[in-house]
């Protein structure tokens, strides 16, 4: 500031400056000082004229601009970021998909390559319902609509179940996965949810984990607590990013050469899980190549016992729908052969139509034991078909029952759907044996109000 005083008064010019000013108060402003010289006949200054104005609240204001500014700027690079990896890990997927259903329809491929074909399309196809399904998931947090049941769990159940679904892929890196469970950890929770964080932290050691690798995990009871650690002896993680490591979005490589795949939503997701289950989640690595180690905690349940478990499903072996008619509506044609192939190889009489306004007819004539029905059609939508089909007479088909098969996969779709009428909602991308099941369910339901059918 000095220096600029000096240098105007050298050049005989006016200056303007902003600078700090202690204020009576003890707080810290900012003051615009701008000032004029006044020069005699010989270009001499006489004196110089001006004023000082306090500039901090828009100083303040500017300030708070600059950074709104900042922050959309990151955002929107975030966003960008985002995007690019979502359109990435979307894409990856359809490529071999896409690839070997082209090859397949050559029928040049041999048993094996047939058998290799087809378990990479399911891989891949399942994978990429993974990625939808964590998307929604996020969703559903923001919106504080996930919904979590609360039911007597043993923790170590949970656990096995979650290992078994990772072991093809430990076993395809020959990683050496080793536990130790104790089998009194008993916890309050949903089942299902539990099972998606250990499996989420599974799959992360592995995908994280080279070739030849360990992972162990351990449960046991610590200080009131059912503790799982899972520790592995991958890439390990920087400690400049383990403060950020559970955020949503947030990936430690997005670079275009990054060598693991994933949205970054999966961790953030557990810990929003856990922390809805009354407990916690942390991680730690000792640098980058050094492995890493997460450790969960929950409550344990004092004096409780777990409920048995449900009755098995029937496999699908023995299933058998001979006599059971179904009518499935889908304006999605690749949709509607699934479901009528998948129904008929089971031996149901299926009947597909094309557009809600078919079923009306079918129903009288076909007498179907259970309906099928897409949501999304145009003209008239599954919804509006079911409401028109429920005003009708009971000999006309009023009270059969109705599964929804959508793309909709929301919590509200699914409230949505019962509300209207529908007996179950499912979600596509369609897994036969639920859709199998569901209609076993609903035809027996039918059958015994009917006269005793499959009792």
């Amino acid at each position: 500031m000095l220096q600029a005083i000096q240098q105007a008064v050298a050049d005989k010019r006016p200056f303007e400056l902003e600078h700090r000013v202690l204020r009576a108060d003890g707080t810290t402003g900012w003051t615009v000082s701008r000032a004029v010289p006044l020069l005699d006949e010989h270009n001499e200054i006489v004196e110089w004229f001006g004023a000082a104005s306090d500039f901090t609240e828009r100083k303040q204001l500017l300030e708070r601009e600059q950074t709104a500014r900042e922050n959309a700027e990151r955002a929107n690079r975030a966003k960008d970021e985002f995007l690019a990896i979502l359109s990435h890990e979307l894409r990856s997927p359809l490529n071999p998909i896409l690839g070997w259903a082209k090859l397949l329809q050559t029928n040049q491929l041999d048993a094996a390559k047939t058998r290799r074909a087809l378990a990479t399309i399911e891989r891949n196809a399942k994978l990429q319902t993974q990625l939808i399904d964590d998307l929604l998931d996020v969703a559903k947090i923001l919106r504080g609509k996930l919904e979590i049941s609360d039911i007597a769990i043993n923790l170590a159940t949970v656990i096995e179940a979650s290992t078994d679904v990772v072991r093809t892929a430990v076993q395809a890196k020959a990683i050496a996965l080793h536990t130790t469970l104790a089998d009194d950890c008993l916890v309050r929770g949903d089942s299902a949810r539990l099972q998606q964080v250990i499996w989420n932290l599974l799959s992360n050691a592995v995908k994280f984990t080279p070739q030849g690798g360990q992972i162990e995990l351990c449960l046991a009871a610590v200080e009131g607590c059912a503790q799982v650690t899972i520790t592995d002896t991958g890439k390990g993680i920087s400690r400049g990013f383990l403060p950020q490591l559970f955020d949503s979005f947030r990936q430690e490589d997005v670079s275009i050469t990054r060598q693991y795949g994933g949205l970054g939503l999966g961790l953030s997701i557990v810990k929003y899980l856990v922390e809805a289950h009354g407990g916690s989640i942390v991680a730690d690595s000792p640098g980058e190549g050094l492995g890493s180690t997460f450790t969960l905690r929950l409550p344990l349940m004092v004096d409780a016992t777990v409920p048995p478990p449900l009755e098995e499903a029937h496999p699908l072996a023995v299933i058998d729908l001979t006599g059971v008619k179904v009518l499935a509506v889908d304006d999605s044609q690749d949709s509607l052969d699934l479901i009528t192939t998948v129904l008929g190889h089971y031996g149901a009489e299926v009947r597909g139509v094309a557009s809600a306004h078919e079923v009306l007819t079918h129903l009288t004539n076909f007498e179907p034991d259970v309906l099928v029905c897409d949501i999304a059609m145009p003209n008239l939508d599954g919804y509006a078909l079911l409401q028109q089909i429920r005003q009708l007479p009971p000999e006309y088909g009023s009270q059969v029952p109705a599964i929804a098969v959508t793309a909709f996969a929301r919590e509200e779709d699914r409230h949505r759907a019962l509300a209207n009428g529908f007996h179950q909602h499912m979600t596509k991308p369609i897994e036969p044996e639920k859709l199998l099941r569901a209609v076993v369910e609903l035809a027996r339901a039918g059958h015994t109000v009917a006269g005793g059918f499959l009792e």
